[in-house]
């Protein structure tokens, strides 16, 4: 059988699955992959490749499409699931690393660590001006709780914070195990000194932080997003960021990214990073291992251990 890496994945990942099957690393760009995909097997990417109905239609022969890491908005889950084609992914890949960057990211805003590196370099010494507040005594709240946010709440709970949550889909017996309060959206936007999003991209999630949830935040509020950049309305975030109605924002993942000539790039106090969540040496790692595991069990017949559509394996 056939398999195109159609995305960069760890060579621990290729190597894996080179000693089973024949495999193509290559990335091929939309009409290319279009031309190709009926050759193969399986492909997996990671977010760049979009592996939409169109490409899905050309492969005739695909019975598993991997995505190495967690989100799948970039694969047409629906159609493949229609065709009976397994779409797995690795969603355990970058729990640390996004937790560890969602801390990194509240000590940055909290301490206003890069705008004192970027006034340290212009040979000023802004003492006063950067005064910070400390994250012990102040309330984290987190929009979507699953095994990032749980990883981000204890970690949060490590600093003496108080950890409230939102997320109307996970169990009860979940929740319980979690080191946090859950309440209703509302009630976390308004008490919370920092603003965490954890959720998936849907289309109930795509704009849910937009004016009127700013409008709820307290002036001095920071939002911190590593999950998905279409679940914030840009637009109104750099409204509520030059109004001041929030006090600041770290943001990894955009609505387009690279955010090429938008408003959020001179935005006041306000953090970036290009979209890093998972670029750790281990995240990748156990992303591509893991899916390239996923796609063998597919493809030799076995039901996968993270399948995204598994009513195919169910009916």
């Amino acid at each position: 059988m056939k398999v195109l890496v159609n995305d960069q994945i760890a060579e621990e990942a290729v190597e894996k699955l080179r000693a089973k099957y024949e495999v193509t690393a290559k990335f091929h760009e939309k009409d290319e992959l279009l031309d190709v995909i009926s050759n193969f097997d399986a492909i997996i990417v990671r977010g760049k490749t979009k592996v939409t109905r169109e490409v899905i239609e050309k492969g005739e022969n695909l019975k598993a499409i991997g995505r190495a890491g967690i989100g799948v908005d970039n694969i047409d889950v629906d159609y493949a699931t229609e065709r009976r084609i397994a779409v797995v992914n690795a969603p355990r890949s970058s729990t640390m690393s996004v937790a560890e960057l969602t801390i990194g990211h509240m000590l940055s805003l909290a301490r206003r660590l890069p705008f004192a590196d970027k006034s340290m370099k212009a040979g000023l010494w802004e003492k006063k001006r950067l005064m910070g507040t400390e994250l012990h005594g102040k309330t984290l709240g987190l929009v979507g709780c699953g095994r990032i946010g749980a990883e981000v709440a204890s970690r949060a709970v490590a600093f003496g914070m108080n950890v409230l949550a939102y997320d109307p889909y996970l169990p009860k017996e979940v929740q319980d195990k979690i080191q946090c309060t859950f309440i209703e959206l509302d009630e976390l936007l308004k008490n919370s000194d920092f603003i965490s999003i954890h959720s998936l991209l849907s289309d109930e999630t795509r704009g849910m932080i937009g004016k009127e949830q700013f409008e709820m935040m307290k002036d001095s509020a920071c939002v911190i997003n590593c999950a998905r950049g279409p679940i914030i309305d840009e637009a109104a975030l750099v409204d509520a960021l030059e109004k001041g109605k929030i006090g600041g924002a770290a943001l990894d993942v955009f609505d387009k990214e690279p955010p090429e000539e938008s408003p959020l790039l001179i935005a006041p106090n306000v953090v970036f990073t290009p979209h890093l969540g998972a670029s750790t040496k281990e995240a990748q790692i156990k992303a591509g291992t893991t899916t390239a595991e996923q796609v063998d069990k597919v493809l030799s017949g076995e039901r996968p251990d993270f399948i995204v559509n598994r009513q195919i394996y169910d009916s």
